[in-house]
């Protein structure tokens, strides 16, 4: 199944043209063709991965601005007419169908509002059955434009198409044995005594603090190591016992 815009005083290419004219307020007039043709084929786009249906003319429209855009690639004197005459702006005719949409467009909304008015004014006899019969349910997209659904559903997508931060989990494996010869190497190299988080990097896991504890209790019942304590609740500092006979083993 495939769907067409097309909405009453609101459709075809101009339209699309206009209301991104607009919604950026550029100057009718002096219209930057190639970003208005970017954004229109990207519009069209966008279209048919809705899958709606695209008329011709909005093809044609797309073809029409790639070769304004290319004619005004080339250099000056390629696009002039006859020499002595002034030079032709390939965007003339696109302009002047546009301004010619606008007063259309205008005039068409001017009327819609003198209509709505005129509606406000009931003269007699008034036949009620009738006047309920005209009411329509309120438009909920009122003032929302199919371009504006369309620029939403073009964001929704370059949203999605941004992937997903991807977090990798590795898992460490360290043992009692190599945090024993990783504490002696460390406390060779600091004489002075160093405390328990000295021992552990600045971003270190469970595994590793509890290992590595496991590994200080171990190297205190071999006497590998002293603990010391010099006040009450102060810094419990670590160092090397030489008298423990365990420097030879030291892994370096």
């Amino acid at each position: 199944m495939s769907y067409k815009i097309k909405l009453d005083g609101f459709e075809g290419p101009l339209d699309l043209l206009l209301h991104l004219i607009e919604k950026q307020e550029l100057d009718i007039n002096d219209i930057p063709i190639a970003q208005i043709t970017e954004q229109y084929l990207a519009y069209l786009q966008a279209m048919e991965q809705l899958d709606l249906s695209i008329a011709s003319e909005f093809l044609v429209m797309g073809a029409t601005l790639l070769s304004i855009k290319a004619k005004m690639l080339l250099p000056r004197p390629s696009i002039q007419a006859e020499e002595g005459e002034e030079p032709v702006d390939p965007r003339e005719e696109l302009i002047v169908k546009l301004l010619e949409y606008q007063k259309y467009k205008n005039v068409v909304k001017e009327l819609k509002e003198k209509e709505l008015a005129q509606h406000q004014v009931f003269n007699h006899p008034f036949n009620f059955n009738g006047f309920l019969a005209d009411l329509k349910p309120p438009n909920p997209l009122n003032n929302v434009s199919p371009w504006d659904l369309l620029a939403v559903y073009k964001q929704a997508l370059e949203a999605a198409a941004v992937p997903e931060p991807i977090h990798e989990i590795t898992q460490e494996t360290v043992t009692v044995g190599t945090q024993m010869d990783y504490i002696l190497e460390t406390l060779y190299h600091n004489p002075d005594g160093l405390e328990f988080s000295h021992l552990l990097p600045d971003r270190t896991s469970t595994t590793r603090i509890v290992v590595t504890f496991l590994a200080l209790l171990e190297l205190l019942r071999l006497s590998r190591i002293e603990v010391y304590q010099q006040t009450s609740f102060g810094r419990i500092l670590i160092f090397l016992n030489n008298a423990g006979g365990g420097q030879e083993n030291v892994v370096c």
